[in-house]
């Protein structure tokens, strides 16, 4: 991690703040003054600050439940950022593991642990996501085994992986998906003639959204949450 980074994470400081110490050469690790913002420490480097020792912050692992018109973003953009809704300290230096469209609600999470967001985000790792979705018109028989086969979305190369899906009603399903290409459950039904008017993500891997967190409440995940992302 930087050193700017990690006095943040440390501290309450701001990162203009930080850089201020050590130019002034107020910041020293493994006993060594360092002036330079982007040298490199890790959780054993052994930094202090103007003479006080400084502990590597623990990470933070954040379930959301996003309410429509605001968005997956670390800035406003239109419509406000969903890092407004969470009452922690620097929440804007938080990154989303996972992104929902301003349209989307559900199931969001927030953390500053870069190589757990990964294991969420990579096509790589396989990552299963299910949306609740409601359809304009009833689903056509075959929609199961097409999307169990993979679909053909607009301007792709490839077949969408094999994804799961469950009828719930003609017009409203579970989806089950392991990859996440742009606007893909609304471009997978358009494939199929099809058209989604509500969306909403329940489950990332093994973390399901808490069903007593309302719209726009937020809590730690636990142990087991945090663990299951592997």
């Amino acid at each position: 991690m930087r050193l700017d980074k990690f006095i943040c994470r440390c501290t309450d400081l701001s990162r203009s703040d930080a850089k201020k110490y050590l130019k002034r050469g107020a910041v020293l690790v493994n006993g060594e003054t360092i002036k330079d913002a982007a040298h490199q420490v890790y959780e054993e480097s052994d930094v202090s600050l103007a003479g006080n020792k400084l502990s590597f912050a623990s990470a933070r692992y954040i379930m959301l439940h996003k309410p429509l018109d605001c968005i997956c973003s670390n800035v406003d953009e239109g419509y406000p950022s969903i890092l407004h809704l969470v009452d922690v300290p620097r929440a804007f230096d938080l990154h989303i593991a996972g992104r929902l469209d301003a349209d989307t609600s559900g199931l969001v999470l927030i953390t500053d642990d870069g190589q757990w967001s990964h294991k969420i985000t990579s096509p790589k790792k396989n990552c299963h996501k299910r949306y609740r979705v409601q359809l304009s018109r009833p689903l056509r028989e075959d929609a199961t085994e097409l999307f169990k086969q993979g679909v053909q979305l607009q301007n792709e190369a490839n077949l969408t992986r094999p994804a799961v899906l469950e009828v719930l009603s003609a017009q409203e399903v579970l989806l089950t998906i392991s990859e996440g290409k742009y606007h893909q459950v609304k471009r997978m039904f358009a494939a199929i003639g099809n058209r989604v008017v509500g969306l909403h993500r329940e489950q990332i891997g093994d973390i399901i959204l808490d069903d007593e967190l309302q719209l726009g409440q937020w809590r730690f995940l636990t142990d087991i949450e945090i663990n299951s992302i592997a």
